[in-house]
């Protein structure tokens, strides 16, 4: 485990300034606090860091090199404090085809995180151990999100840990990582939340939409779209005798 605080020392950070947005919460179900641009994204949750960079090659070389850097800061150049995120502290992954996944074995390990990230005024997420850098992000807002993040958490509110899997058809594929997916209604159309989604063992609220994106004349077979909480996209479809979901670049077909 690699994290450390500093005094005073400052940086040649090699962008000019932090993503300029602001810090939001969503919840309780499903409960993660985000900070969005227009090109990058990074959202906390309950046991993880989900951070989607500018490219998709740096994502790329992030679990290749397996190892991200967060680097605080209280201004736009002093560090004040690091965490080295590696194989020996945290599992880094590519999920749901691009963003990064950082999933923490300790919990002292994240909370620090989470203790920096509400405190300071910048993250700038670097290479390990170099001045090289994937995203830097302004934590305006930070610490009133992270405390509703932590609030929801504790409280068991998060849809992955109280809501019970569906069961009816199994999808399974993908392609560096495999999945399998299901999904159920659980309301009645026109309710905001009227379905829910499990890929992996983990469940997440989404709405439906029975119009393919505004086209009269959808794909053959198309029967309803799911769209979930945390933003996530499943197309339906049925021909033929042929079930499957299409999510991100693959197609998922009945596995049960």
């Amino acid at each position: 485990m690699k994290k450390h605080l500093i005094a005073g020392t400052v940086l040649s950070i090699l962008m000019s300034s932090p993503a300029s947005a602001e810090w939001n919460f969503s919840g309780p179900s499903n409960a993660n606090a985000f900070i969005q641009t227009d090109n990058m994204t990074l959202e906390l949750q309950c046991d993880r860091v989900r951070f989607a960079p500018a490219g998709y090659e740096d994502a790329q070389d992030i679990v290749a090199k397996q190892g991200l850097s967060f680097r605080f800061m209280k201004d736009g150049s002093t560090e004040v404090g690091a965490f080295q995120a590696g194989s020996a502290n945290a599992d880094i992954s590519i999920v749901d085809n691009y963003p990064v996944e950082v999933r923490f074995f300790e919990q002292d390990d994240y909370d620090f995180v989470l203790d920096q990230i509400a405190q300071n005024a910048v993250l700038n997420l670097s290479m390990v151990e170099q001045d090289i850098t994937y995203g830097i992000f302004t934590l305006k807002g930070s610490s009133a999100a992270i405390k509703s993040l932590r609030a929801a958490c504790n409280s068991g509110a998060s849809v992955s840990q109280t809501m019970e899997a569906p069961e009816g058809i199994v999808y399974c594929g993908g392609g560096a990582v495999q999945r399998v997916i299901e999904y159920a209604m659980v309301g009645q159309p026109g309710d905001q939340w009227d379905a829910i989604v499990t890929v992996n063992g983990e469940t997440v609220r989404a709405m439906t939409s029975y119009s393919f994106f505004g086209n009269s004349q959808p794909p053959a077979g198309f029967e309803v779209a799911l769209l979930g909480e945390d933003r996530s996209e499943f197309l339906v479809f049925s021909d033929e005798g042929r079930n499957w979901i299409e999510f991100g670049d693959y197609t998922y077909e009945q596995c049960n």
